[in-house]
């Protein structure tokens, strides 16, 4: 079999593919970049949060981004049975960007990877991987285009980015069960027409199914009048209302309240879909001669849109280890990329278990919250979750255990 050679190879061209690629390939290093599908493509997770705009800038990548006129963004609006909150980036307790995008991920993703290609990584769509062998200096992936040919590809260091495809967790054996609850998606895009006076495009609107707290809906305002609607809830809950995924988004949307009012004149513009038990987790972030990025390793939830933000992480930790690593220097992977990943990560997973518990649903809708405690919070909602002179990200349970005090008669 034809055997192929580079420095760092790379299986997905999605965010954390085309950060890590374009970080690498600027270094001076070959990199490959495998993706299965052809750009542009549809994917779901179109609200960034503002620490993106620090990735993005590291990676060259922030004046492409700029052109494209995506929605601005600068906070978050939770509505609950009547109760709205209202989330301004700019009250944060952390340094960087208070403003971001939400856009569509077709456009957004295909621009990222065309910054990687033009910063010197070759990307190869059309390529899926079908097999895998670990090695501390040359790890050996198999790669299959669409005519059916096969070849090999060497390289000094694999990343795995391909999401939801996870391939070196399917092909390693690396998942393992997820400690979130097992959550159906039904999501869709539509023409908002939104005139609504109370109606704010500059912030994602989350509300709070009036039945089931459990439930959530999000509605995602994007360039030219166009948004991301959908509802997540638990397996069975949300298969309770409904046949197909239409039925389903339609059902819980009926009795949203402000959501449903902002777009009783909307139209489709793609058809619903569906993803079911999407939090995942696996065994290791880091093998022989590999690490996994996003949402290939670990997702959490959609609640606060950490995946990207978490995904464009990693691919920066990653780039930097596998660049000092290539170059001779000494990487401890457990220190340098999975114990600081991990810090935000964890700061996350304390506020998604807090939202389902309930408990962070009573901060965000007490009124007159601690300003401390809610600039904190505020914080982490923009991504800032790796700012250790942030208490939520310090410690998680000791932050929350005084939210429960404190929001105790809420």
């Amino acid at each position: 079999m034809q055997r192929q050679t580079c420095d760092v190879s790379i299986i997905g061209a999605g965010p954390s593919g085309a950060i890590a690629a374009a970080l690498l390939a600027k270094k001076g290093w070959h990199v490959e970049v495998f993706e299965a599908q052809h750009f542009p493509r549809f994917s779901i997770g179109e609200s960034l949060l503002p620490m993106c705009v620090e990735l993005i800038e590291e990676a060259g990548m922030l004046a492409d981004i700029e052109a494209r006129e995506f929605q601005y963004k600068d906070g978050a609006i939770f509505w609950r049975d009547g109760e709205t909150a209202v989330i301004d980036f700019h009250d944060k307790s952390s340094a960087g960007p208070a403003t971001v995008y939400q856009v569509r991920r077709d456009q957004f993703d295909d621009t990222l990877i065309g910054c990687a290609a033009r910063a010197g990584a070759m990307v190869n769509f059309g390529h899926k991987v079908t097999s895998f062998a670990p090695s501390s200096n040359q790890p050996v992936m198999t790669v299959e285009n669409e005519a059916g040919e096969t070849f090999e590809v060497e390289s000094k260091f694999t990343l795995d980015a391909s999401g939801f495809g996870r391939v070196l967790p399917r092909l390693l054996n690396l998942d393992t069960p997820s400690d979130q609850d097992y959550r159906r998606s039904c999501f869709k895009h539509v023409i908002d027409h939104a005139d609504h006076p109370d109606f704010d495009r500059n912030k994602i609107l989350i509300t709070v199914h009036p039945d089931d707290p459990q439930v959530w809906l999000w509605l995602i305002p994007l360039a030219n009048g166009m948004s991301s609607i959908g509802v997540v809830g638990k397996d069975e809950t949300i298969l309770s209302r409904g046949e197909t995924p239409e039925d389903r988004l339609q059902a819980w949307m009926s009795d949203s309240g402000f959501m449903a009012n902002v777009l009783a004149n909307s139209t489709e513009a793609r058809p619903a879909s569906e993803i079911v038990g999407f939090s995942r987790n696996v065994s290791d972030l880091t093998g022989d001669g590999y690490a996994l990025l996003g949402n290939a390793a670990e997702f959490l939830d959609p609640v606060f849109s950490s995946g990207v933000t978490i995904a464009m992480k990693s691919a920066s930790l990653a780039a930097d280890a596998v660049d000092r690593q290539l170059r001779g220097q000494t990487v401890d992977w457990a220190i340098d990329f999975k114990q600081e990943l991990k810090v935000g990560v964890e700061a996350f997973r304390a506020c998604v278990n807090a939202w389902y518990t309930g408990l962070l649903q009573r901060l965000i809708f007490l009124e007159d919250r601690n300003e401390d405690i809610s600039r904190h919070f505020t914080s982490i909602l923009a991504g800032y979750a790796w700012d250790r002179k942030n208490p939520i990200v310090k410690d998680p349970k000791r932050f929350f255990h005084l939210v429960d005090r404190l929001t105790a008669d809420a």
